[in-house]
């Protein structure tokens, strides 16, 4: 029998990973609801037809697709060896696999806007905290199944919804400790772009490449458009529109310089100025931000931790018409996500995780014979109902294994239950931390061991 493992680019959480996790959470949590987005959950698996196509090339080929039922079935096999040969030429078969696991949370929203559209409160402001899977080639912060953390607004157009997630990426990361850049650009301007150098139908082909300039370099991306078929005389339009530099004001100017006499140019740098009138130096104009998804059609966020080397840790942007491809046009949307996994790296890294993250139950009840336990046990319960964690040590056992497992749970507080302790109504509480014992009569056991 072969070891046991798991599928690469996942991973197995124990407890001090958990709570760590969940402090994430909780914090991305609580200023969501604070700002009035309320919680939703959609299914692990969607229809293939609801995923394909949504995030371009690059991610359709990321999508992890799920065999059918029944394929073990003999009179199937002859079909699905020929939608297998469908399936290794690049398309997809129904015959072999109709549902994927989702890839984001944004498409699945929106499938779910449009099928309840007629029951919904506009502005519609959604977050949902679930897990996607991707079939990327696992490295470090990039996983195969992973949580994302998304927050959503439907149903507006209103620049203000984008001010208010900047305000939360800024809330969030304030709150963890966490010193970051918020990036952001405009779709539009990425299209006046596409305009001028080559046509509107560039605007992918440009956007792609653009989007991996930071992990491949200039020249790799201008190899790539060349691969594309762009011109000499296009790329060096793109090229020039890079090297934009200075603050966030001044590559506002060279764009415009560049780029203004296009009608979706200055729409986008219009959009720009505005949010950027919100803020002093906490959110930067970056024109090399591209995000490779198809979907966006305004402006785009990236936010990436200032302390460590590592990937964005959040992103989003305006897509005005996502729901139209479920057959629901018109419903403009914004929204942005966490990236969970890499903020656990970043806090690890930096060190700034919360001490008491670690901290496990409070008190440890040491079992000192059947009827002391059953009187512990009792006591016990009273200190659970009270809101105090705690544990009775399953067996009578020497006081060194009792002890041994109270230091490895991270417990406080170790109780001691005795036939004398009955007698007086008392128990002895040792401090694990400082080594203290005190004498505290079982009614006031609560009040000490919750620190008042």
């Amino acid at each position: 029998m072969s070891k046991p493992s798991l599928p690469q680019g996942t991973r197995d959480f124990s407890a001090d990973v958990v709570r760590k996790r969940q402090y994430i959470l909780n914090t991305i949590r609580n200023v969501y609801e604070s700002c009035g987005f309320e919680p939703l959950e959609t299914p692990a698996m969607e229809n293939l037809d609801t995923l394909m196509g949504k995030y371009g090339e690059e991610g359709d080929k990321l999508i992890f697709k799920i065999l059918n039922n029944g394929l073990d079935n003999p009179s199937k096999h002859d079909q699905a060896r020929t939608d297998f040969e469908t399936i290794l030429s690049g398309k997809n078969s129904k015959g072999l696999t109709e549902r994927a696991l989702r890839y984001d949370l944004t498409i699945p929203f929106a499938r779910y806007v449009a099928m309840n559209h007629g029951k919904l409160t506009f502005p519609f402001k959604r977050y949902q905290m679930q897990p996607v899977w991707r079939a990327d080639r696992p490295q470090r912060g990039r996983y195969r199944e992973f949580w994302q953390c998304d927050a959503d607004v439907v149903g507006s157009t209103s620049l203000l919804n984008e001010v208010e997630l900047a305000t939360i990426y800024q809330q969030v990361f304030e709150k963890l400790g966490i010193n970051v850049s918020i990036r952001i650009n405009n779709r539009k301007i990425l299209a006046a772009l596409a305009h001028t150098a080559g046509g509107a139908d560039r605007l992918t082909d440009i956007t792609v490449a653009i989007d991996k300039l930071d992990k491949i370099g200039l020249e790799k991306v201008k190899e790539e458009l060349i691969s594309k078929g762009l011109s000499t005389e296009q790329i060096q339009i793109i090229e020039q529109y890079l090297s934009i530099s200075g603050s966030s004001s001044e590559k506002l100017q060279q764009a415009e310089a560049l780029l203004g006499q296009d009608a979706d140019a200055q729409k986008g740098l219009e959009e720009l100025r505005y949010i950027l009138s919100f803020f002093s130096d906490t959110v930067e104009i970056d024109l090399t931000l591209a995000r490779g998804l198809n979907y966006y059609t305004g402006t785009i966020f990236e936010v990436k931790a200032l302390d460590v080397q590592m990937g964005s840790i959040g992103g989003g942007g305006r897509y005005d018409d996502l729901t139209g491809l479920f057959g629901v046009p018109g419903v403009p949307g914004v929204g942005i996500s966490f990236g969970v996994d890499r903020i656990y790296d970043v806090l690890e890294e930096l060190k700034r995780m919360p001490d008491h993250l670690n901290a496990g139950p409070t008190a440890l009840f040491f079992n000192m014979g059947e009827q002391e336990s059953q009187t512990a046990f009792r006591i016990l319960m009273e200190l659970r109902k009270a809101g105090i964690s705690g544990e009775l040590y399953h067996e009578p056992a020497k006081f060194d294994k009792q002890f041994k497992y109270a230091e490895r749970k991270n417990i406080r507080y170790a109780v001691f239950i005795g036939s004398q302790e009955i007698e007086s109504q008392t128990a002895e509480v040792k401090d694990l931390q400082t080594g203290i014992k005190e004498k505290i009569p079982f009614g006031a056991l609560a009040a000490r061991l919750a620190g008042r």
